[in-house]
């Protein structure tokens, strides 16, 4: 898969909905009904980082609920990318880029969002073709002020802002061109988790969808 061709699938799924919930979970139990919340409320695309011992049995089952994108995140290396595949993930989320990352999803056809901050960052994954980028970490990277100053230059790249995202500050980087989507960790939250509050995920999610 070209990197143009990946750039459209990630384009694709972050003009789904304004938020991408960053999940860290570490109970394969609690996969499905989150997924199935998330999804209820708006929310289709998931991002689930490979910080726990299960991610990959958690993407296993959330690619089982109908309506999901689910994807891998923090993927650093071609092992990585190739496990997420096998896990089911449908595209993969990388906090920077590196040629060796980017040539292995391209083999195996794992759409890649790979990570970008300075200009000279999003001029080199320009180069390799990818016009899709995650801005990370968008709040100690300068925030939207940052990202603004990028569209003037660089207008035919398009940015998902991860990293102190709150509800707070989704809507400055929504309000720009070239954000297409954030990625946030708050509709989710530990308490959440413990208590299988699917409900107050969902509504969270709904609150989530708002910002647009």
């Amino acid at each position: 898969m070209l990197p143009e061709q990946q750039s459209q699938q990630t384009r694709a799924l972050c003009q789904l909905a304004p938020v991408i919930p960053v999940l860290v979970v570490g109970d394969v139990a609690h996969a499905e009904g989150l997924a199935t919340a998330l999804v209820k409320g708006g929310l289709p695309v998931l991002e689930v980082t490979l910080r726990t011992s299960v991610a990959l049995d958690v993407i296993r089952e959330m690619a089982k609920v109908p309506g999901g994108h689910v994807g891998a995140g923090t993927v650093l290396t071609p092992d990585d990318a190739k496990r997420a595949k096998e896990a089911g993930a449908s595209f993969a989320v990388s906090p920077g880029f590196t040629d060796r990352l980017a040539h292995a999803c391209e083999d195996i056809g794992l759409p890649l969002l790979p990570g970008a901050v300075t200009a000279s960052e999003v001029m080199r994954a320009m180069e390799l073709g990818y016009s899709m980028l995650k801005f990370f970490p968008a709040e100690a990277a300068g925030g939207a002020k940052s990202l603004k100053s990028l569209l003037g230059p660089l207008p035919q790249v398009s940015f998902c802002p991860t990293g102190g995202v709150t509800p707070q500050n989704a809507s400055e980087y929504l309000a720009l061109p070239n954000v297409l989507c954030v990625g946030g960790s708050w509709v989710v939250s530990d308490v959440h988790l413990a208590d299988k509050d699917w409900g107050a995920v969902e509504a969270l999610a709904r609150q989530a969808c708002a910002l647009a």
